[in-house]
């Protein structure tokens, strides 16, 4: 959801490094329709003797005031850390404000080479990840990149043998895919980090934050009624964190990387870190950005993705009704980046699956969004997508390879068919 004075607010209208070279950003040309090059990535764990299928899809945001804004998300997949082929990372960054896409590709970079060069990182992967937060923090405030009202969330998954440890900062999410009996349930691994949660409000209260929504900070609501329901009921108008005497910096979020301003206030750049000892119940994960979840909960993520073998399809379906919600509910959409991993061939006794969780993360929840999603049949995935541009009547939005049409105009969304 970001800050006020970025891309998030809706009251106020580059990728991959990994070892993975045919992921590319989808993005909506000035004339034409771009559709991303589909590519499936497959990694083995051989101590554990199972594997891993994933595939990554990133789609720009549509901002009908800025149509030259870059995407401010990215993502990093980075097999065979430290040479192992037991240890992997995989992270989606949701950069914000006016150098948020810079903050975000810096961070991506720098968060995983610091943890490659971590000789504690097989031994000890929480330290580790604290360790590489704080720093990659202190360089990106040294950088040439001015994060005084910029930075990015993060949400990363360090997987050492059987064992995932997801690291998060801000409010971007990771899921778990988990068989249970009969249906496959969604289990969070991460908590959103915002003022909706009590502890990190009151944290933030204690640095000096003001605590208060925009409708408050206008003088439309009393500032007095500190709260705000939840993110499911109150998302279009979150409590958010100003300085004492300012209308700045605006987040919704309590963690970052960067935005040294809003540091001042309590948002800081440490990690919660969640670990989670994989068994043959765990069917898949999810890593996302908000974009994903602020109309989607994470058990209708779950539902649209287990309806796919191939997460190609998978991350295509959900994007596009990810897209689709926005357009429904906005005049615009967020950065969209999901990235689904498969585990296949896992065969242990392990735990039950529950997480184990270092700092607290709370427990499965409905997420941001509640609404109905309409399925689709891969006949229909598969149907041609049109890609031509007419001037008179604008873009043509392919929403799971149909047209779709919206009250703001046709529009055109890239997706995988």
């Amino acid at each position: 959801m970001g800050c006020v004075h970025g891309r998030c607010c809706s009251r106020y209208p580059t990728s991959s490094d990994g070892d993975s070279k045919d992921f590319r950003q989808i993005g909506a040309g000035k004339s034409k329709h771009l559709l991303t090059q589909r590519s499936l990535e497959t990694i083995s764990i051989p101590s554990r003797n199972f594997k891993l299928l994933y595939s990554v899809l990133t789609q720009r945001g549509y901002y009908p005031d800025q149509p030259d804004k870059e995407n401010e998300d990215s993502f990093v997949i980075k097999t065979r850390l430290q040479g192992n082929p037991d240890i992997h990372f995989f992270g989606v960054f949701d950069g914000h404000g006016q150098f948020g896409a810079q903050c975000s590709n810096f961070v991506k970079n720098r968060l995983v080479e610091i943890l490659a060069n971590d000789p504690t990182l097989y031994d000890d992967p929480i330290t580790a990840y604290n360790s590489a937060f704080s720093a990659t923090n202190s360089e990106l405030h040294d950088s040439e990149i001015d994060d005084t009202m910029s930075g990015t969330t993060a949400i990363t998954v360090l997987i050492v043998g059987d064992t995932l440890y997801v690291a998060n900062v801000g409010d971007s999410r990771a899921v778990m895919a988990v068989k249970r009996r009969n249906r496959i349930v969604a289990e969070d691994l991460s908590s959103d980090q915002t003022p909706f949660r009590k502890d990190e409000y009151e944290r933030v209260k204690k640095c000096g934050a003001r605590v208060l929504s925009v409708d408050q900070v206008e003088g439309l609501k009393d500032p007095n009624v500190q709260s705000w329901g939840d993110e499911e009921s109150d998302g279009g108008d979150p409590p958010r964190l100003w300085v004492q005497d300012g209308m700045y910096p605006g987040t919704a979020f309590t963690r970052s990387v960067g935005d040294s301003t809003a540091e001042k206030i309590g948002v800081i750049a440490e990690p919660e870190v969640s670990v989670v000892q994989l068994t043959h119940d765990h069917v898949f994960f999810v890593v996302a950005s908000d974009g994903v979840f602020e109309f989607l909960s994470s058990q209708v993520v779950v539902d649209m993705a287990a309806r796919y073998g191939d997460p190609r399809d998978a991350c295509s379906a959900i994007a596009g009704e990810s897209y689709k919600l926005w357009l429904e509910n906005e005049n615009r959409t967020d950065d969209i980046t999901i990235l689904i991993v498969h585990i296949k061939d896992l065969i242990n006794s392990g735990m039950d699956g529950t997480a184990v969780a270092n700092k607290s993360v709370a427990s499965p929840r409905q997420g941001k969004g509640s609404a109905d999603v309409s399925m689709h049949t891969e006949s229909e995935m598969y149907q041609s997508i049109r890609t031509d541009v007419s001037d008179t009547q604008g873009w043509r939005l392919a929403v799971l390879c149909e047209e779709y049409k919206t009250s703001k105009g046709l529009l055109l969304l890239s997706v995988w068919c």
